[in-house]
């Protein structure tokens, strides 16, 4: 429990400093299962409130905003006892970039992957504005079927392919749930592009070996945004995956091992 909040993770222990994963949306920590199952010292991915094997509470009990779920990460990590960790983001789990900007010095490496760009100049992708729109964005769960939804989802790939099955069914619970689609909508309507920006003004201060991983046929998130966020931590390598989409270790499965490498040896994106 985590303020209340039944909160669901996958660890794999060990000793030292872990490993945090966090996933964005509309998935949950189970995109991070690869990694966690190649790893050998301490790992730990959890579903933030509202998503995944978590409790859902309603937007009455909890801030569903980017703010409050960066809250929700930090007093994660008290909970949890962890100090110093390295972190690896994808999409929304940018918010716990939001969180490290308050303690930077705690964070010992960093993957940003195809993150919500906490930079000026980003305007939301169709599916974001629709979310962001009263009454449209309660209209797109009720109208959701799971055919629409694997069809959507084939925009998130390089080639427009097909996810897994299984895939689809995991996003497609998540965007039908009542209380996960209240979630959803709120943390999108939190984030104004003119809040984006400012909420990564102090990523400079983030100095700890930083990887930016980015697959760059993103129909969500124009690749521009790798070399961006690249340009804004001190020190940071560009790895750029020109024929992978938003979920880039779904198209190219070696970044896998490359990012561990990263996260784990001290090695770069290049194995050198």
């Amino acid at each position: 429990m985590v303020d209340g909040v039944s909160t669901f993770f996958r660890r794999v222990p060990g000793a030292g400093a872990p490993v945090l994963f966090l996933h964005g949306n509309p998935t949950h920590s189970g995109d991070w299962q690869p990694f966690l199952e190649r790893m050998s010292g301490p790992a730990l991915a959890f579903d933030l409130p509202g998503w995944g094997r978590s409790e859902r509470p309603s937007p009455r009990e909890f801030d569903f905003s980017m703010d409050g779920l960066a809250r929700f990460f930090t007093r994660f990590l008290q909970r949890m006892a962890i100090e110093d960790y390295s972190l690896a983001v994808h999409d929304w789990g940018a918010v716990a970039l939001i969180a490290a900007q308050e303690e930077p010095d705690r964070v010992r490496r960093l993957i940003i992957v195809n993150a919500v760009p906490l930079l000026p100049n980003y305007r939301w992708h169709r599916t974001a504005r629709v979310w962001r729109t009263r009454g449209l964005g309660e209209l797109s769960r009720l109208l959701a079927t799971r055919w629409l939804v694997q069809l959507g989802l084939r925009e998130s790939r390089a080639g427009w392919r097909r996810h897994d099955p299984a895939f689809v069914d995991q996003v497609f619970e998540q965007l039908r749930d009542r209380r996960s689609a209240e979630a959803i909508l709120s943390l999108y309507r939190s984030a104004d592009p003119d809040r984006l920006a400012a909420a990564g003004d102090h990523l400079s201060s983030i100095t700890a070996p930083s990887l930016v991983v980015w697959g760059m046929r993103d129909r969500y998130l124009p690749g521009r945004f790798a070399a961006a966020y690249a340009e804004r931590l001190p020190a940071a390598e560009l790895l750029e995956a020109p024929e992978a989409g938003h979920w880039p270790w779904l198209d190219q499965l070696e970044l896998i091992e490359r990012m561990i490498r990263f996260l784990t040896s001290g090695e770069d994106s290049r194995g050198r």
